[in-house]
């Protein structure tokens, strides 16, 4: 009998990414193609499944494939669309009408965030969970919402955003239009905009004065922050400070049993977890307080954006 295994693809502005994965979370095969993201979906889509259906070739002897999960900026679980996304000359798209045009298998499309907090919820960090809220920590901020086990996509398929909450309604420009979202200060691009903030605003004596905006990563930041660095140590305790605050109004809205951190900025363990944890219990209403857990992901980082994306799928076929 063959073993039965999902396809997982993660649309990326830079490069998309595949690959099979079976129900315990085993990641059989991966491999990725640039997005190209000036062209449009249906182009990406059939450069994506001519490299799915070769490399599957070398597989279905041994595998049955069962069903397709998407996940992607701007995409609509209702709808199977993706809509206006950053960083992708897609405009507004049906995504699963052009899925079905390479494959008759089950398909689900979510964005990111939500991809992640599934795959927490069946592979990761999540598992046995009912009431959970993943943060994803890249280039933005992103969010996955579990209530009693379901995801919540709310009435429009766009629940979640809980990164375009407003911190200063002067502040930082975001790339949705407004002022001041909280990806905008917690995010890989919002700490490398706090360090130039606090270079132009301090004297304080950092290595990281040696590299230009364009070049710095949060890498450079969190290393330079393992060093002793103190701009670097303040970055992230400025960032710390607003990233808490607006978890412990999340956890009032929502009460989770623990919040989950995945992503780049993430990857900073104690630098972002012990800073934010704090002033997230400081901020805390009482009734909340030392009940929420502060969680890295446990999504293999190699495998995560797939297992996510499969995880979507697997979690439809169970329901079914």
């Amino acid at each position: 009998m063959k073993t039965k295994i999902a396809i997982g693809i993660d649309v990326g502005g830079t490069n998309t990414v595949f690959g099979f994965v079976d129900q315990e979370g085993n990641c059989i095969f991966e491999s990725s193609i640039p997005t190209h993201a000036g062209q449009n979906a249906l182009q990406l889509f059939e450069r994506l499944f001519l490299n799915i259906n070769h490399d599957f070739s070398k597989f279905s002897g041994t595998y049955e494939l069962v069903g397709i999960g998407i996940g992607a900026p701007n995409a609509n679980y209702y709808k199977g669309t993706v809509e206006l996304p950053p960083n992708l000359n897609w405009g507004v798209v049906n995504v699963l009408e052009i899925v079905k045009k390479y494959s008759a298998l089950p398909a689900a499309i979510t964005n990111d965030a939500n991809a992640a907090a599934i795959g927490e919820m069946i592979f990761g960090a999540a598992v046995g969970m009912k009431d959970f809220i993943v943060i994803t920590l890249g280039t933005g901020l992103g969010s996955g919402i579990v209530v009693n086990s379901q995801l919540v996509y709310g009435a429009d398929g766009f629940a979640g955003e809980i990164g375009h909450t407003i911190v200063d309604p002067e502040g930082r420009a975001c790339g949705c239009g407004r002022k001041g979202c909280l990806e905008t200060y917690a995010s890989a691009s919002g700490i490398r905009r706090t360090v130039y903030m606090m270079m132009g605003s301090t004297n304080i004596p950092s290595e990281l004065r040696n590299i230009s905006f364009n070049q710095l990563t949060s890498k450079d930041i969190a290393d330079a922050a393992i060093r002793g660095d103190q701009l670097a140590l303040d970055a992230f305790d400025y960032t710390a400070k607003i990233l808490g605050l607006k978890l412990a109004d999340a956890v009032a809205h929502l009460s989770p049993e623990a919040i989950i951190l995945f992503g780049g900025l993430a990857l900073a363990g104690d630098l972002i977890f012990a800073p934010t944890k704090r002033y997230m219990e400081e901020y805390m209403l009482n009734i909340f307080k030392n009940k929420v857990e502060l969680l890295p992901s446990a999504l293999p980082g190699a495998h995560a954006a797939v297992l996510g994306a499969s995880a979507l799928i697997w979690n439809e076929l169970k329901r079914k």
